[in-house]
């Protein structure tokens, strides 16, 4: 008995494997992008004020922890420093708390596509690394010199002649070059920040809405 002709489409074979190889390489294509967009960056060299791991810049050494979230764009966040800043920073060198500053980002879509909270954020994080002695002095210079919302915020030149302003040259490169531009973001995320400025007290957040979690606060620092 004959063998059957084969009638194998080899052509349509070969397009449907095509196809796949396609098909997966974009989908490698989107997980690599995705995880770019998400990808923390590079993380600033631990000394003895930063923690990479937490993102704390911490000053004091009391018993209670106060730790405060904030985004250098936002203009409440400006307030909050004006009003609470001077007390936090005299009861961290008193002893009385221990004193963490967060800086992150949630606030980029707020500077016509220059990501100005993620930048000022990575330059604070430049000046934490170099010289965290002076990370207050540039926190108090850039909410000093806050950028209106909807602006495209401050340039990098901007950022890095606030850092040499207080004395913290070392941080310049490490500004221009957007070094840490990720680090704010990833924090936020990994903090689960909505708003800002947030306030934890001994790792509980607080509501500063809310009178009694206020009072708590403010007990702490008066």
């Amino acid at each position: 008995m004959a063998a059957a002709k084969s009638n194998t489409n080899w052509f349509a074979i070969g397009v449907s494997i095509a196809v796949v190889v396609v098909l997966v390489a974009i989908g490698g294509l989107v997980v690599f992008l995705n995880n770019q967009a998400t990808s923390p960056g590079v993380a600033p060299t631990a000394n003895d004020t930063f923690d990479p791991e937490t993102g704390a810049i911490s000053f004091g050494d009391g018993e209670d922890t106060i730790a405060v979230f904030v985004d250098f764009q936002c203009p409440l966040c400006k307030t909050f420093e004006d009003q609470f800043g001077p007390q936090l920073e005299a009861a961290a060198a008193d002893g009385r708390i221990t004193l963490e500053y967060h800086p992150i980002a949630i606030l980029d879509r707020f500077s016509q596509g220059t990501e100005f909270s993620s930048r000022s954020a990575g330059a604070a994080f430049c000046v934490a690394e170099s010289n965290p002695e002076l990370y207050l002095d540039f926190a108090k210079t850039l909410f000093e010199n806050q950028p209106a919302e909807n602006s495209s915020g401050l340039t990098n030149d901007q950022l890095a002649g606030f850092a040499t302003q207080v004395g913290a040259d070392d941080a310049v490169s490490c500004i221009t070059d957007e070094t840490y531009r990720k680090f704010g973001a990833a924090q936020a995320k990994s903090h689960e920040i909505a708003g800002t400025p947030t306030v934890d007290i001994n790792g509980t957040r607080l509501n500063l809405q809310d009178q009694a979690d206020l009072k708590k606060f403010t007990d702490l620092i008066s």
